[in-house]
């Protein structure tokens, strides 16, 4: 189990945690907005500079080829995905240019990506980017925590800077050049920012109930089923492949899916395996997905897909533990 300190830091302070499991793609040329538009399941022409949006790549069967964090920046868009599927990534958007007047470039070898997460991440970036050049004195706390979900500003030569509320507090990610990265490392935590263990990470992003592409999500995933449309699907947009199955889905269907993303809180501190089975009185109605102990409920946590008859917050399931079954209740948000 963490230490209870690194809980605190992350709910107190401002928790230091590598992004190590992300990567960039950057997409440049003069039509890049609206070829991304037409791929994409959220609305990236509306992007100014400085803006961004959470999105998904589909299949034409409304599958998820990945998630993607997308900035606009000055003279280009970047996608923040999954480390391991950059270069599948850059290599089917390749092949998806036609005729377009659009470039493709992974950037995974040249960025290191460092968050700072926390009700003090704000102040601790700030206090880390004072002196380092003249135009970030500009980048206050005031106005940091002032800044909305994926806002993003270039920190001169040094990288840039996005707000991103991964774990259920106010947060930050720097993206920096990579041979630097250690002593960005060095320059947060001097301004404040405290190394947290992993499993605290984990447990603060099921509580947030952030689903991980390739962990609670894969290629057999529909974005409906792990409950990111909300934030990922633009409902007014124009075209996207994949578009018809995810409105045959929801104005035809109502939005019903066979299976939904849900957070369970279980009894006790066993934390099931990844793939445990859930079950409810009908027998087998699911599986793990991810899992940790949570401090601050002094019990494991767990995201699940489960079958939609047993998906509204007080819903009675079981989980397949080792040791035997354990009782889990299905949590609304936030978690209490």
């Amino acid at each position: 189990m963490p230490e209870p300190t690194d809980f605190d830091v992350l709910r107190q302070g401002a928790a230091l945690i590598p992004r190590i499991g992300h990567t960039v793609v950057r997409v440049s040329g003069p039509e890049r907005a609206t070829w991304l538009q037409g791929l994409l399941t959220n609305d990236v022409v509306g992007l100014a500079p400085g803006r961004g949006c959470y999105a998904a790549w589909l299949t034409p069967q409304g599958r998820m080829i990945t998630d993607a964090f997308v900035l606009a920046e000055e003279d280009s868009i970047t996608l923040e995905v999954p480390v391991a599927l950059g270069e599948v990534v850059q290599r089917q958007l390749g092949a998806a240019i036609f005729a377009e007047d659009v470039r493709l470039s992974d950037e995974g070898a040249v960025w290191g990506m460092l968050g700072v997460h926390g009700p003090n991440a704000a102040e601790a970036i700030a206090r880390a980017l004072v002196g380092s050049r003249p135009w970030a004195n500009r980048l206050s706390a005031e106005v940091l925590a002032g800044w909305s979900e994926l806002a993003n500003a270039p920190l001169g030569g040094l990288g840039r800077l996005m707000r991103l509320d991964h774990y259920g507090a106010p947060g930050f990610v720097l993206r920096v050049p990579v041979d630097t990265r250690d002593l960005w490392m060095s320059r947060l935590r001097l301004a404040g920012a405290m190394p947290v263990a992993p499993e605290v990470v984990e447990f603060a992003r099921i509580e947030a109930g952030w689903p991980e592409f390739l962990v609670d999500m894969d290629a057999d995933t529909i974005p409906l089923e792990a409950g990111i449309e909300d934030r990922a699907i633009s409902f007014t947009k124009g075209c996207y492949v994949g578009q018809e199955v995810i409105v045959r889905v929801v104005h035809r269907g109502g939005g019903r899916v066979a299976r939904k993303l849900v957070r369970l809180r279980l009894d006790g501190a066993v934390v099931p395996g990844v793939r445990a089975t859930v079950r409810a009185d009908r027998g087998d109605v699911g599986r793990i997905t991810s899992a940790a102990w949570s401090p601050r409920l002094q019990c494991a946590v767990a995201l699940a897909y489960v079958h939609r008859d047993f998906i509204e917050p007080g819903a009675a399931l079981t989980v397949d533990c080792e040791g035997g079954p354990v009782a889990a209740t299905v949590s609304a948000f936030p978690m209490s």
